[in-house]
């Protein structure tokens, strides 16, 4: 089991610096960008996200919700949940270049990106986000940690997406109310 925590503390670091370099790198200048939208903040994500973790992660330590049956795989299982969003959420920002930033910015010259995964969701770097956060939760073994974790940032993220969505709908009006017809958020064929 020690190479399975290494294995955890590795993943966990690429993780946090992957994101902690979106926040330095990707954050959209006032000059570059038509309009910022209120609310947008990555501010408002991890006041969030940093206080369920750290309580997600306090718990698991607890006896209650403490997963006992096929511990080994659901752990396994949390931390492959992980890297898989990690790749989700790496290709769609990689798949919007520049148009990805950190806050809600609307760019000057901003098009509807409908290739690779937005072809069928409309916010996979969201999802990919979501899809680790969910493996995080499973991952500490604790079902507690799992919904201390993951609701409570699954409903801050859709507060986020209505937010892009309206700046979004704002800015690229009719082109983008036609693309939301036709995909869904954040799971293809489903919502």
């Amino acid at each position: 089991m020690p190479s399975f925590y290494l294995l955890v503390i590795i993943v966990s670091a690429v993780w946090i610096l992957s994101e902690v370099g979106l926040v330095i790198l990707r954050r959209s200048s006032k000059t570059s960008y038509a309009t910022h939208q209120k609310g947008g903040s990555p501010r408002s994500l991890w006041l969030i996200i940093i206080p369920c973790i750290t309580i997600g992660v306090f718990w698991s330590f607890q006896t209650l919700g403490f997963i006992k049956s096929a511990r080994f795989y659901i752990i396994w299982f949390g931390l492959a949940l992980i890297i898989l969003g990690l790749i989700i959420r790496w290709i769609a920002i990689y798949t919007l270049r520049k148009y990805f930033t950190v806050d809600v910015a609307i760019f000057k010259d901003h098009k509807v990106i409908k290739s690779g995964l937005y072809k069928s969701i409309r916010h996979p770097a969201y999802a990919g986000s979501l899809v680790s956060f969910f493996g995080l939760g499973w991952a500490l073994g604790n079902w507690v940690s799992f919904i201390i974790i993951f609701f409570p940032i699954l409903f801050a993220f859709i507060r986020r997406i209505n937010i892009e969505e309206r700046a979004l709908v704002s800015s690229l009006g009719e082109e983008y109310r036609e693309y939301m017809r036709k995909t869904k958020r954040l799971i293809p064929k489903i919502y």
